[in-house]
């Protein structure tokens, strides 16, 4: 058996997440069957992240098996032949040899995710920010931003009941940055908990209206209680926008 990486992009306002699930259209249910279908044979793929409903992807990968190795110089026609069979709200990009073992979900080195929040209204846009209307003190946004750096649990903007053995994550770097009429967060961490981007954001808002302070910030994040934590924004702006892998999961070509 050969092991692939599909490197492919998805807008996931007509998927409820990635994962497999009973009585709803997902993202592996519909490339499992599509693959299986193009290549004559049951293909399971394993995703590098479970986004959730609505959230959308312009980076992703997700590996499989293959009973035969394809060669290099027909993946490119592959990859067309494979996005004519898909939808508009997922592309292929490439199909990539890797190592027997790599895997797209242990093996990631980093994810990173963006939230767009629009400033006024864009009927072209709408879809895809969260539209909020008033003053936000951005500088405070930034620094509490800046605080996620100096702590490892993050139980606080987890979903609760998950079956994760830790809630422990390694964020690497999270900014706000103003861009025309939009403000743009910017998330990288090693992992990601379930609904942790969006319970960051909606608690950040909170710091950019004043509703808390950066010491409360500090208290909610020590405390470990979600309850104690921001709302969590609407999924529709929530973007993966880049993983990163070592480059000894590749097969060199």
């Amino acid at each position: 058996m050969s092991r692939y990486f599909l490197h492919l992009a998805y807008n996931g306002k007509n998927f409820h997440g990635w994962q497999i699930q009973k009585n709803a259209i997902t993202l592996q249910q519909v490339l499992n069957e599509t693959l299986s279908l193009f290549f004559n044979s049951k293909i399971e793929l394993t995703g590098a992240g479970r986004t959730d409903t609505g959230v959308h992807a312009k980076d992703f990968y997700a590996h499989f098996e293959l009973n035969t190795e394809l060669n290099q110089i027909d993946i490119p026609r592959i990859v067309h032949k494979i996005n004519g069979f898909l939808n508009a709200d997922i592309v292929i990009y490439d199909i990539i040899r890797v190592k027997d073992d790599a895997h797209a979900r242990f093996d990631a080195i980093s994810r990173t995710y963006l939230y767009y929040v629009g400033r006024q209204k864009n009927v072209f846009d709408f879809d895809y920010y969260y539209n909020l209307y008033g003053n936000l003190d951005v500088e405070a946004m930034n620094e509490a931003a800046e605080i996620l750096l100096s702590y490892t649990d993050f139980s606080c903007f987890s979903k609760s009941n998950t079956q994760t053995k830790t809630n422990n994550c390694k964020i690497i770097t999270a900014f706000w940055k103003e861009q025309a009429d939009k403000l743009v967060f910017t998330i990288t961490a090693d992992r990601f908990l379930r609904n942790m981007v969006r319970a960051i954001v909606g608690t950040l808002l909170d710091i950019g209206f004043h509703k808390i302070n950066i010491e409360d910030f500090k208290i909610i994040i020590e405390n470990k209680n979600r309850s104690d934590a921001g709302y969590s924004v609407p999924a529709k702006a929530l973007f993966l926008a880049k993983i990163e892998y070592p480059a000894s999961v590749f097969l060199k070509q």
